[in-house]
């Protein structure tokens, strides 16, 4: 069967080469029982791959079923998969076959394999390697002969890393993967399916079908498309029954889009990004504190040297004086603007001063230094803790009611913090 034949039976539209190839992936590994794991955002349409892989297989006429693993709670996912005994937890009155058990010889189509609990991937992994598994609530083996069918809009392997997917499972499942492009990834075919849309609406709702002018056409396949095919189609659907004007322009078009993804379509920027992935604020104020305090440290190593090498402190002094020389630019003349201070050395290299250029006052810097040793700063909660509570007794002359409330904890909270931390009164 070739590619346009199974677009027609399964009403797939578009010619995109990333989808093309994605269906003739499938297509080639319908006839074999090999594990597949589709990968696609939400609302490509990864069910319909799973669809299929069975209905080319030699288990079309079996049963093939769907289960989304993210809609199941924790708790009831195992029985749900794989059955339970009568008894076997609160509200098991009778015993229940699982899906493995019931569609054996036949497809199951895991959907967001990413949401399923830990405890329930190793039974599963069991499953894919042996074709056995246990009832909740049973100690008898029972085997079962089902293609499982994997998706998810997650990046599997990143989960792995953080734990929070089995490694053994992810590659027991990515035997072959199919990555469903997403509708940014197919733009040829943008206008394709909102026709085809339309019409279908048009019909359903006995209305005329809506047409874009060159301008909404542009718009429409610049737009990002979060929600890809499925957005596309509530849009196309909005269209049809909302729209009072048969040719849409690009400012009615704009009505329909959402104001928060609207504003994400691409623009040509006048400004520079900032470098690096920042997932948050909280990740820029990081580096901006790690920033910091390179800077204070190149700084103290700087002095350092100079102190033990007092020929570098002429060189040093003349240049400053230049840069402060250079860097200041007065507009009017008199006193309306400070003059620049002048560092001076002399003829102690331990000492220097400072003479302002407006009242002629020095400021004399004795730099008596003979050891330098960088501490760095506890960051232990703990003494951190300890210190402002000190601080709060000390502030408060003792007084635990008070000191507590300044802290925003209550009194015997403070009792329990004194006596943990070994605080006397203070």
């Amino acid at each position: 069967m070739d590619l346009q034949s199974i677009k027609n039976r399964f009403s797939i539209i578009g010619n995109s080469p990333v989808l093309n190839h994605a269906l003739d992936t499938a297509v080639q590994v319908a006839s074999t029982d090999l594990t597949v794991l589709i990968v696609g955002e939400s609302g490509v349409g990864k069910e319909v791959f799973s669809q299929i892989i069975h209905a080319l297989s030699p288990r079309k006429h079996n049963p093939f079923i769907a289960v989304n693993c993210g809609a199941i709670p924790e708790g009831t996912i195992d029985s749900e998969l794989f059955g339970h005994e009568k008894g076997s937890f609160t509200g098991a009155v009778d015993s229940r076959k699982g899906y493995f058990e019931t569609v054996s010889g036949g497809t199951i189509f895991l959907d967001e394999i990413g949401e399923m609990p830990m405890g329930t991937q190793a039974r599963l992994l069991r499953v894919l390697e042996t074709g056995e598994f246990i009832r909740v609530g049973s100690s008898k083996v029972q085997k079962t002969d089902v293609r499982v069918i994997a998706a998810t809009n997650r990046e599997l392997l990143e989960f792995t890393e953080k734990g929070k997917f089995r490694q053994d499972l992810y590659y027991r499942l990515n035997t072959v993967p199919i990555r469903v492009p997403s509708l940014r990834d197919r733009k040829e075919d943008i206008n394709l399916l909102f026709r085809k849309f339309v019409v279908d609406f048009s019909e359903r709702y006995k209305t005329t079908p809506i047409q874009l002018d060159e301008d909404a056409k542009n718009i429409l396949l610049n737009y990002p498309f979060p929600g890809n095919v499925r957005e596309l189609k509530n849009l196309a659907e909005q269209i049809s029954v909302l729209s009072a004007q048969p040719i849409l322009s690009s400012g009615d078009l704009k009505k329909f889009l959402p104001e928060k993804n609207f504003n994400r379509m691409p623009v040509l920027a006048h400004t520079q990004p900032l470098q690096g992935d920042f997932s948050n604020e909280r990740e820029i104020l990081y580096k901006l504190f790690f920033d910091m305090k390179k800077d204070v440290t190149e700084l103290k190593k700087m002095f350092v040297e100079i102190v033990q090498n007092p020929s570098l402190a002429s060189h040093a002094v003349n240049y400053a004086n230049e840069s402060l020389l250079n860097d200041f630019h007065p507009i009017k003349s008199g006193n309306d603007f400070p003059t620049p201070a002048i560092i001076q050395p002399t003829t102690n290299p331990q000492t220097s001063f400072i003479q302002s250029g407006n009242n002629n006052q020095s400021v004399f810097l004795n730099d008596d230094i003979q050891h330098h040793e960088e501490v760095e700063e506890s960051l232990n909660i703990m003494d951190k803790e300890k210190e402002l509570i000190i601080k709060a007794l000390k502030k408060h002359k003792g007084k635990r009611k008070d000191a507590s409330a300044d802290l925003g904890i209550s009194e015997r909270t403070l009792y329990r913090k004194l006596k943990e931390y070994d605080i006397e009164n203070l």
